[in-house]
């Protein structure tokens, strides 16, 4: 059994802990009420942006651009939204689990994947596997902006446009709640779910609808990366306070466990000593 000096150190460095892991809690609460309200805030442009194109797109549709035809798939790429910390829980593992098994039953050589990872936990999780990372983005911030993800953006649906792959998937956690995400797959490009909003008639295009599609389209893929990241960051918070609330409950639930262990054992210390002295008294007699 330990001493009681021993139990006693074990309370005060388990109560040391737990402040640590409560303002941790504290701090990605904080962060988590930012990030939530920019992703929201993305989405109505994202709705416009979609309703534009899809308008467009069925002004356009014998375009002819790359991002709209559908080709035989040689190659596919994916883009993989992670955090760059720990301690969030499973927002890291369930991604990286779910996109690892859908690389594994699409694909028999490693030489038909080109990999984008956001996140230097999923760039050190793929380069253990053997995976080459044909482009990785560490560093991005607690409540990133479009410049921080647009040269990695940029890259991978250029590289689609260009015919390096033939189709792109994209995966992140969407934020549901504040004690909930959902590891989810987009597949991104081409783009063949276009809706038109029904009132393209009513447009007339300058120059041409082809040359917007031209610009548009590379813009409202960008996007859909760069709302992933957004949802990603709220999740990656909200699995972060999960996580330092569950750490900090349990830091609660073991020291209530060693204060009933000390107080015991400094019960029996007294005990043994008062029946010691009593004891000498009697021989003393």
């Amino acid at each position: 059994m330990a001493s009681l000096r021993e139990v006693e150190q074990r309370i005060k460095s388990t109560k040391s802990t737990r402040q640590i892991t409560k303002a941790m809690q504290m701090v990605s609460a904080s962060k988590l009420s930012r990030a939530e309200t920019n992703a929201k805030k993305f989405v109505p442009y994202m709705d416009k942006i979609e309703e534009v194109v899809g308008s467009i797109a069925s002004v356009s549709q014998n375009s002819g651009h790359p991002m709209l035809v559908t080709r035989p798939v040689k190659k596919t790429g994916y883009l993989i939204v992670t955090s760059d910390r720990g301690l969030v829980g499973g927002y890291n593992a369930n991604i990286l689990r779910k996109a690892k098994r859908a690389i594994e039953a699409r694909h028999a050589s490693k030489d038909e994947i080109v990999l984008f990872v956001i996140g230097s936990k999923g760039t050190d999780f793929f380069k253990r596997l053997g995976f080459k990372v044909e482009e990785s983005l560490i560093g991005v911030s607690d409540h990133p902006s479009f410049e921080e993800i647009k040269d990695i953006a940029n890259k991978a649906v250029g590289m689609f446009t260009e015919g390096n792959y033939d189709e792109l998937y994209l995966y992140y956690n969407h934020f549901v709640s504040a004690i909930s995400n959902e590891p989810t797959e987009r597949k991104l490009l081409p783009l063949t779910d276009l809706e038109s909003s029904g009132v393209s008639s009513s447009y007339e295009f300058e120059p041409s609808a082809e040359v917007i599609l031209e610009s548009l389209l590379p813009q409202y893929a960008e996007s859909l990366i760069f709302g992933a990241v957004l949802d990603g960051k709220a999740s990656e918070h909200a699995s972060s306070m999960t996580a330092m609330k569950t750490a900090t409950d349990n830091a609660t639930d073991l020291i209530d466990d060693l204060t009933l262990v000390f107080n015991r054992a400094r019960q029996a210390a007294i005990t043994q000593e008062i029946t010691e002295i009593v004891a000498g008294v009697a021989a003393l007699e």
